[in-house]
């Protein structure tokens, strides 16, 4: 029987979307959390939310390609005997082998040199394919210690102290069974084919002044010659960076939640940290507090994809920034060219994130040598230096039309939000007004 009503169209709620009742499914059926790569997937404020004012009467550009705008940056002057000198502010992140495979560790090496900028071994030690074909790289040591080896320490051009990472503060690291090829135990000093999870603190120390002999150990190793960075995963950022300062750290390395990892919990990766966003200016204010900005280097990543975002957070106040999954998508990271076989996984190209399960058809997240020979290690590297070469011309471009002859140059005054909590985050005046949330009441 017809109701002589019309009915109300049926409606989804906000709160139990399709994908959260998926989730609930999928764990109802399993008893077991969601594991993935890369970075969050929810909405977030971001770069995007800020605009630059370029110059106009009260301002003045510099000229087209003409008049020069520097780019070139030095990390590690405080107290190392050999700081590094970079061509463009922008880094390679680390990103292990054993995450990565040894051709896509090489094409980082390539393109980073071909661009004059350093990459970052990641977890797991130093490969020779990243070492060769780097002319400047960062041995990141971390709790797990993978592979580490002073004498690696001493080849590397700086050492990175990773304390927190973005995706996960206050979480290990995770490298699942079906990665743990013959060379990746080897260097990892592990069983194959044994899941791996490693600590998610330092078994050296238990705070800050801890810290600070850890930091003058590897100093006497490397005969303080290397820069010595401390990575943290965008949290407390104010209070870790001070900290990081009186530990004694050359370089502040700041890991926004957008930034990218090879495997976590879901749950993680979308609902532990801050956007970088929020913790850029908050860092810097540790840095002014102290008299140290700019005497130690900040870093930031966490979801840098175009010279624009590069601009931005070398105008809140980052000496570089550093890319991970950017780099992985240059290499040729979800291609759609790869469709097929992406759906093969039941996925599609630019949702591709089981970076755990060692499948990838690109080659470049896993250890299987019949994909990974896939990928061509050159045509990487070339394809990374181009990216890299963009990201720089860009940043270039927006520096001139604020009238500022180097990137370092760009301050909070050359821009404006978007919206609220932008403003608020970034500490600047959103658009059209005087009016920065929290700080004062003018417009």
């Amino acid at each position: 029987m017809t109701s002589e009503f019309p009915h109300t169209p049926p409606r989804k709620s906000y709160t139990f979307s399709d994908a959260v009742n998926a989730e609930i499914r999928r764990a109802a059926a399993t008893g077991i959390y969601d594991i993935r790569g890369g970075g969050t997937k929810r909405f977030l404020p971001h770069f995007d939310d800020l605009l630059f004012l370029g110059a106009s009467i009260s301002r003045y550009p510099l000229e087209g390609y003409r008049e020069k705008c520097a780019t070139d940056v030095w990390l590690g002057t405080r107290f190392a005997k050999k700081p590094i000198h970079l061509d463009i502010p922008v880094t390679i992140a680390g990103m292990s082998f054993g995450a990565l495979s040894g051709p896509a560790k090489e094409a980082l090496g390539r393109g980073a040199s071909e661009a004059g900028t350093s990459t970052t071994t990641g977890d797991g030690g130093m490969t020779e394919e990243e070492r060769g074909h780097s002319r400047t790289l960062v041995y990141q040591y971390l709790p797990s210690r993978y592979g580490m080896n002073p004498d690696d320490l001493r080849r590397a051009d700086a050492i990175e102290v990773v304390v927190g990472q973005g995706a996960k503060p206050g979480g290990g690291g995770m490298l699942l069974g079906q990665k743990i090829s013959d060379r990746v135990a080897m260097m990892r000093n592990l069983p194959k084919g044994i899941d791996q999870r490693s600590a998610c603190r330092h078994p050296d120390w238990t705070g800050p002044d801890d810290l600070e002999i850890k930091i003058l150990e590897i100093r006497e190793i490397t005969d303080w010659e290397k820069p010595i960075y401390v990575k943290v995963g965008g949290a407390r950022p104010y209070y870790d960076t001070a900290l990081a300062v009186k530990a004694g750290a050359d370089v502040v390395v700041l890991d926004g939640m957008q930034g990218g990892t090879a495997a976590t919990q879901d749950v993680f990766i979308e609902h532990v940290g801050q956007p970088i966003l929020a913790c850029i200016p908050q860092a810097v204010k540790a840095l002014q507090d102290l008299g140290m900005h700019r005497k130690v280097q900040l870093i930031v990543s966490g979801g840098i994809r175009t010279g624009a975002d590069v601009a931005k957070a070398m105008a809140l106040g980052a000496d570089a920034v550093a890319i991970g999954t950017a780099a992985l998508v240059a290499l040729g990271d979800n291609d759609p060219a790869l469709e097929a076989e992406y759906q093969k996984l039941q996925t599609t190209a630019g949702a591709y994130d089981d970076w755990h399960e060692g499948k990838d058809p690109a080659g470049i997240t896993t250890q299987d040598p019949e994909l990974y020979k896939r990928f061509d290690p050159v045509l990487g590297g070339r394809r990374l230096k181009n990216y890299l070469k963009v990201m720089t011309l860009e940043a270039q471009t927006i520096a001139r039309a604020c009238g500022k002859n180097h990137l370092h140059n760009l301050e909070p005054e050359d821009l404006c939000a978007l919206t609220i909590e932008a403003a608020a985050m970034a500490g600047v005046p959103l658009a059209g007004t005087s009016w920065i949330p929290g700080r004062n009441g003018g417009f």
